[in-house]
């Protein structure tokens, strides 16, 4: 009987630790829109995951889903992940025009600084501001890639008229404002739509960060560039990595913990210097294939500032007939910009 009654207290004790030592491994679906050679996939979500791996001691593992392979289209990543079709997707909100009317404010014409900064603004902006935004969904990170330029198949584009008539595609409804000031024909698609509409002539350019080059070989396809210069950029889009909501509160403490030391205001920072890197790639690119670059000086740029300067004015009254106001909104967001461009 003592024989017995000692198995049995060892049973339980061993009943006891079972739980923290043999955790069931949670698997994360994580989707996004560009192919796995795509420096956001390669540079910034593989390494993402590995980390979470290793902080959560395999408690935490990432099932990658590259260029939509759980279907859809990229304007529906941010519902697959509200709704639970994946559990962490990166996206644009520009993809789904509507949607995100108060960080919209970030992708105002030439309002954003330089990567790190902008997107650590970013980061507390939406705190403060755009929570409504994300419901159903955990903001991970909150960044903006670089500098949109002009990527063009054959006509050069050194000033403002050489843009009249032109065919340019678009990334996002602001985007299409920007263009239609500067006397292009705006045509708005997401990025995996572009490589093709570039290749068949059916825009005569494109307006996209150079970190995206490489994905859909654009250096190869385009004849020259033209890059708006100065220490704002014309356009930037903003990015956001978000988890269901529900996913992330059905984790055991530990376990959100990690997700919890992989977030934030950092991991912002971090994400946009993964894309200052990958510009630099895609511009080697196109140097390297003897693709003309033209550089605007400083007086054009002066003059696509004040070609586009409406649209920043019909920002804050169309955001003011909402219900807030949007000249607070644009000025806090500028100073959380300057704060962290000191």
């Amino acid at each position: 009987m003592k024989t017995i009654s000692r198995l049995a207290a060892c049973m339980l004790g061993l009943a006891a630790v079972l739980p923290v030592h043999a955790q069931e491994k949670v698997v994360l679906k994580v989707a996004h829109f560009l192919p796995a050679v795509s420096a956001a996939h390669a540079k910034m979500i593989v390494p993402w995951c590995e980390k979470i791996q290793k902080e959560s001691n395999g408690g935490l593992e990432c099932q990658l889903y590259p260029a939509m392979q759980l279907g859809g289209n990229p304007s529906q990543l941010f519902g697959q992940a509200r709704d639970g079709i994946a559990d962490i997707v990166w996206t644009l909100p520009g993809y789904t025009p509507g949607r995100f009317p108060v960080t919209e404010v970030f992708e105002l014409p030439f309002f954003a600084g330089s990567y790190e900064p902008t997107s650590r603004a970013l980061w507390d902006f939406t705190q403060q501001h755009a929570q409504k935004e994300f419901r159903g969904v955990k903001p991970l990170a909150t960044w903006v890639n670089g500098p949109y330029h002009l990527h063009l198949r054959d006509k050069g584009v050194q000033k403002l008229e050489d843009l009249r008539g032109m065919k340019v595609r678009a990334p996002s409804r602001l985007g299409n404002d920007v263009l239609q000031k500067l006397g292009a024909t705006a045509m708005g698609m997401p990025l995996p739509q572009t490589a093709e509409s570039f290749s068949k002539g059916v825009i005569d350019g494109a307006l996209l960060p150079w970190e995206v080059v490489p994905a859909v070989k654009l250096q190869e396809m385009a004849a020259s560039h033209t890059e708006i210069t100065g220490d704002k950029a014309l356009l930037v889009s903003t990015m956001i990595f978000v988890m269901n909501e529900r996913k992330y509160k059905s984790l055991p403490d530990n376990l959100k913990k990690v997700i919890d030391d992989n977030s934030g205001s950092d991991l912002s920072a971090w994400f946009a210097a993964r894309f200052e890197e990958a510009d630099k790639v895609g511009r080697d690119l196109a140097v390297q294939r003897g693709n003309k670059i033209y550089q605007l000086p400083e007086d054009e740029v002066q003059r696509w500032k004040e070609a586009t300067a409406s649209v920043t004015k019909t920002w804050v009254e169309d955001t003011s007939k909402n219900g807030v106001d949007g000249q607070t909104l644009f000025n806090d967001a500028e100073a959380l910009v300057a704060k962290y461009s000191k």
